[in-house]
């Protein structure tokens, strides 16, 4: 008789927005065979979870690239599930008309300072005023007239216009004007402590999930409309489509790439406090 495997227990800790979803349907809907790996899913918005992820809270868990300047002993990235926008981003939308070179003098509401998109519209304007409000908050406080624009980091970036505000800035534009390349805003981190073959067994499950929704695509989008809030389904998976990309199926060479500039470019300005070298699990 073979003696059993002990089972090892992974918490896993993204976001909950239909992409996140998406990436994940395989794994938190039990589609695939994990051998000796069960996972516990634990759903946070992005800036507390980067929060989390300065505490070493979850062994695998969604962050911000910007964040990883301040992790990088406790974690290394994961090459699969990142959040890439290639030649399109996060955008400054704002109630009244505005321009690019309108922002300094702008209040901006923004989802979080350790998020990429507030580190990306830092190296774009150093200086300006903005308050810290829940990524799904963001239009509302626009709307009202809270702040004078808002940073949207997720499906907002779809409809602001029909709603009646104007488009600023878009940062994805803007950065591949500026470099070349994609705008690295979110990727998944694994716990170091982990050891190296779990760290590189927890990644092949991790793309398979990503493999197996892209494959079950109607299923998974099915599985995703309920972290759509609200939103009717052709623009929930525009949405998906736009950041479930070839780049999340393997982060290959330019998303390290991306990633390390962005880095870069930050402690440059003196906006991160180190250098960084990014690491991926390979």
């Amino acid at each position: 008789m073979q003696p059993r495997t002990a089972v090892r227990n992974i918490s896993v800790a993204h976001s909950p927005d239909s992409d996140d979803a998406f990436m994940f349907y395989g794994l938190a809907t039990n589609k695939l065979d994990t051998g000796d790996i069960t996972f516990t899913h634990v759903l946070k918005d992005i800036q507390t979870l980067n929060e989390e992820a300065m505490r070493g809270t979850y062994d695998v868990t969604a962050v911000s690239f910007h964040v990883y300047a301040y992790i990088a002993d406790k974690y290394a990235l994961l090459p699969h599930g990142a959040s890439i926008g290639d030649k399109y981003g996060p955008v400054v939308v704002s109630r009244e008309p505005a321009k690019a070179e309108d922002i300094s003098s702008l209040r901006i509401a923004v989802p979080g300072t350790l998020t990429s998109a507030f580190l990306a519209l830092r190296l774009f304007s150093p200086n300006f005023e903005y308050e810290v409000i829940a990524f799904d908050k963001i239009i509302e406080a626009v709307e009202s007239g809270r702040c004078d624009a808002g940073l949207l980091i997720h499906e907002g970036q779809l409809f602001y216009e029909k709603i009646g505000l104007h488009k600023v800035l878009d940062l994805g534009e803007w950065w591949h004007e500026r470099t070349g390349l994609p705008l690295p805003m979110g990727g998944n981190a694994i716990r170091r402590d982990l050891g190296t073959t779990t760290m590189k067994q927890v990644s092949e499950l991790l793309r398979e999930s990503i493999r197996y929704s892209l494959d079950n695509r109607d299923d998974a989008l099915q599985y995703a409309m309920q972290f759509a809030r609200d939103m009717e389904q052709p623009l929930a998976e525009k949405f998906v489509g736009m950041y479930v990309n070839h780049f999340t199926v393997d982060a290959g060479d330019a998303v390290p790439r991306a990633a390390q500039k962005l880095l870069d470019l930050g402690y440059e300005a003196g906006l991160i406090p180190k250098r960084t070298s990014v690491e991926y699990v390979r």
